[in-house]
């Protein structure tokens, strides 16, 4: 891509986008590009691009494309001095807890995440203190605080396997009420939901081999219901709906397939159906559209996550020529965080979110 010229890089978006996006914004959108690829040469860095980040952004500057945590993978293996990471803060903490030694930067100033902002280190420490012993899953949309905190950390796609392998009776797993009650049905646990004040565990809690869980949710795949499911349904009986594990357990039912990002991904590719839906943020059902023109995509999804939003091209630019929103994870945190990554990827040597 560095060497591609502003003509290239319009052609090729124009190829992929023609149908999403509309022609005057993939020209603007080229000149930029072809600045970032230039300078992304000259600074020694690389560019991560998430799956949820807008079509023009995706398929014109990355280096490298996925979910987070394979991204943050990949960077703590590159070579290059800077690594760009084209998705929210949680993600570019998690690079930055891989690969310490390298500048990380996030073109937006806070691009956070709901679930990220749902909790905090100390919500943590009351609910260890409260539960003393039970092991902490914690997913990787989390703070370095908050991984800090846990004893492993989990993807969407590895949960289950994550809880499973932990072989304890009870299992504390935040912060995503949706994805635990999913993990919980799917496992076959009950799941609780304590205050953390006063009362008690109680011996129900102990029988019933529960998921202590946390009411934090996605404010983007909380949006889907039962009811959009059925509406589709009614004007394309054959479509084929794919429903992210954030998604309410409702929905999950009521959908035919629920994975991950890259297992989504992965689906439409090795399938054929006469159309797809996709229950997930609206920017990668249109990535995946332009990478499988043979497929029919409805394009009925309208939620944008605003987080993600934020992570521009023309942020990206800057954050290159001025190195600016450094991110930034103390020692101490980093280390702890560290072990609870790595426990994961021992386990689960290949996870996606």
């Amino acid at each position: 891509m560095n060497t591609m010229s502003v003509e290239s890089i319009y052609q090729d978006l124009k190829t992929k986008l023609h149908d999403v996006v509309p022609d005057v914004e993939l020209r603007l959108k080229s000149e930029i590009a072809f600045e970032i690829n230039k300078l992304k040469k000259e600074r020694n860095a690389v560019i991560l691009g998430h799956n949820y980040m807008e079509p023009a952004l995706f398929y014109s500057i990355p280096d490298y494309v996925g979910d987070s945590l394979e991204l943050s993978r990949i960077a703590s293996k590159t070579e290059k001095d800077i690594i760009v990471f084209c998705g929210v803060r949680f993600m570019a903490e998690t690079a930055k807890i891989l690969s310490p030694q390298k500048t990380v930067l996030i073109p937006a100033k806070k691009a956070g995440c709901s679930l990220a902002d749902g909790i905090t280190a100390e919500d943590v420490r009351q609910l260890k203190s409260k539960f003393p012993g039970v092991p902490v899953v914690t997913y990787v949309n989390t703070t370095a605080e908050v991984k800090a905190e846990s004893d492993i950390c989990c993807t969407s796609s590895n949960a289950v396997a994550v809880v499973k392998s932990l072989k304890s009776e009870t299992v504390i797993f935040l912060p995503d009420e949706y994805l635990a009650r999913n993990v919980a049905h799917e496992t076959g646990r009950h799941i609780i939901f304590p205050a953390l004040t006063g009362g008690d565990p109680g011996n129900e809690t102990l029988l019933d081999k529960p998921i202590i869980g946390w009411k934090a949710r996605c404010e983007v795949h909380e949006k889907f219901t039962v009811e959009d499911i059925q509406n589709v349904h009614k004007q394309f009986p054959d479509v084929v709906i794919l429903a992210h594990p954030e998604c309410s357990p409702e929905v999950v039912a009521a959908s035919d397939y629920s994975g991950s990002t890259t297992q989504m991904i992965r689906h439409v590719q090795q399938t054929n159906a006469p159309r797809y839906l996709l229950l997930t943020e609206c920017s990668m059902g249109d990535n995946i559209m332009a990478a499988n023109p043979e497929k029919n995509m409805l394009r009925l999804c309208s939620i944008r996550c605003p987080h993600m939003n934020e992570i521009t091209l023309e942020d990206t630019l800057e954050a290159l020529r001025k190195t600016q929103h450094v991110v930034e994870v103390p020692e101490e945190i980093r280390v702890r965080a560290y072990r609870a990554v790595e426990r994961m990827l021992q386990i689960i040597p290949s996870a996606a979110d």
